[in-house]
């Protein structure tokens, strides 16, 4: 998905789109998305700082502290894209 596009063309993405987006980086296949997964993500919209924005992110979104966010953390993460990333999500 050309998420920029998407981004540009409606002014947002859904959380659904979101969510595809954000596991488009599951590198490895697990379900998860590792430190390195968010930072390829955080890069590929042109944010900057990447590597300290994917540890804040885990950070606050990961609430069983396994390193990683899976699907039940998926709505931790969207508040964190909103806010330190700048996303605009919507809800429908």
């Amino acid at each position: 998905m050309a998420f920029k596009h998407v981004r540009a063309a409606n002014g947002g993405l859904t959380v659904e789109e979101f969510k595809e987006w954000l596991k488009s980086f599951d590198v490895d296949g697990d379900g998860r998305i590792g430190r390195d997964e968010l930072r390829r993500a955080i890069r590929s919209i042109g944010g900057r700082f990447s590597w300290w924005k994917s540890v804040r992110g885990i950070r606050q979104a990961d609430r069983n502290s396994d390193g990683f966010i899976d699907d039940s953390e998926i709505e931790n993460m969207v508040s964190f894209a909103q806010k330190k990333l700048g996303l605009k999500i919507t809800q429908n």
